[in-house]
């Protein structure tokens, strides 16, 4: 198949590799000095020990590569808005977009029974130019159970986790969830089809929204986090209201806080993203997990004063270093 992975970081970039590894025709689209080291010195990835290089064509412009079968988006909410800007060149008639992200993505509320679909995520998606850009219809969400990380240009370190779980919204997955799992699995992901991906995104989520902050806050590893018990109890507290959101919407992520934080202590000492990307200088997803989930809560009419809190204080720490826009 044809495929072209839009933003090919960590995720994104272990994932062009992979595919391009089992015989696909792979091209990404990145830039500045990751994409110049992609051009010099082919994707290198770091996995067990190992590294390969593969050659991969690699573009700023989306033009330059046509139509392709699938658009894997795997960039950070930030970056959306040149994404939807740049993808139509990408798009033909039956053209299927995967979105490989954290937090709540732009297409949430569009196939859930509350209030009918017909909610948007202001704070995500600004007037509607994600969903006008890349339409629902052509939407598999896939939810990332892996870690990887890129130590310097060019180069993905593969760290741990295979597991990508997949489903369309709504849960009436076609044939454009199977031909792209069938994919994946084949360039050697764990991958779980599922008919309640908006399940899988808010199990994710209660991680993403406590840890991802907290650990940027404290600049600590998650394993550290866990282990002070004022700050797992916070942490908790979190997890606690962010599942309150989830059912008043309709979606139970049937997840008990401490099983979720077993989740991240069997991944042992990690550094979340939101961490690396601090230390990178890099801007800070914090809409993308905190304010669409505190704009769902006020939809739904829940309140979130620990969630709240979070949202100002790593607000106000991104803002002192220019990580927040």
């Amino acid at each position: 198949m044809k495929i072209c992975i839009y933003g090919a970081g960590a995720v994104g970039g272990l994932m062009a590799a992979w595919l391009a590894r089992s015989g696909h025709d792979v091209s990404v689209i990145a830039r500045g000095a990751h994409l110049e080291a992609i051009r010099r010195e082919g994707l290198r990835v770091r996995s067990g020990g190992q590294i390969e290089s593969f050659r991969i064509k690699a573009e700023s412009d989306p033009a330059r590569l046509g139509a392709q079968d699938y658009v894997i988006v795997a960039v950070k909410a930030p970056s959306l808005t040149e994404v939807a800007e740049g993808i139509a060149p990408l798009l033909g008639p039956s053209t299927s977009i995967l979105t490989a992200m954290n937090g709540v993505p732009w297409w949430f509320f569009h196939r859930l029974k509350f209030h009918d679909g017909g909610e948007r995520l202001e704070s995500l998606d600004p007037g509607g130019r994600l969903a006008r850009a890349m339409p629902t219809e052509r939407i598999v969400g896939c939810v990332i159970h892996l870690a990887a990380s890129t130590p310097e240009p060019g180069l993905i370190s593969h760290n741990m986790g295979r597991k990508l779980i997949l489903g369309e919204p709504g849960g009436k997955n076609t044939s454009r969830t199977k031909r792209i799992a069938d994919a994946l699995k084949e360039a050697g992901f764990e991958i779980i089809v599922t008919e309640t991906i908006e399940k899988e995104f808010w199990v994710k989520l209660l991680g993403n929204v406590s840890f991802n902050p907290v650990s940027a806050l404290t600049v600590s590893t998650a394993d550290r986090l866990i282990q002070d018990r004022q700050v797992k109890d916070y942490m908790i507290n979190i997890m606690r209201e962010v599942l309150a959101i989830g059912r008043a919407v309709g979606v139970d992520a049937d997840i008990d806080p401490e099983a979720r934080i077993d989740m991240a202590r069997a991944l042992g000492k990690f550094k979340t993203s939101m961490l690396q990307d601090l230390e990178a200088g890099k801007s800070l997803e914090i809409d993308g997990l905190l304010a669409g989930t505190l704009e769902i809560a006020r939809k739904a009419g829940v309140k979130a004063p620990y969630t709240e809190s979070l949202f100002g204080l790593i607000k106000a720490r991104a803002q002192a270093t220019g990580q927040y826009r």
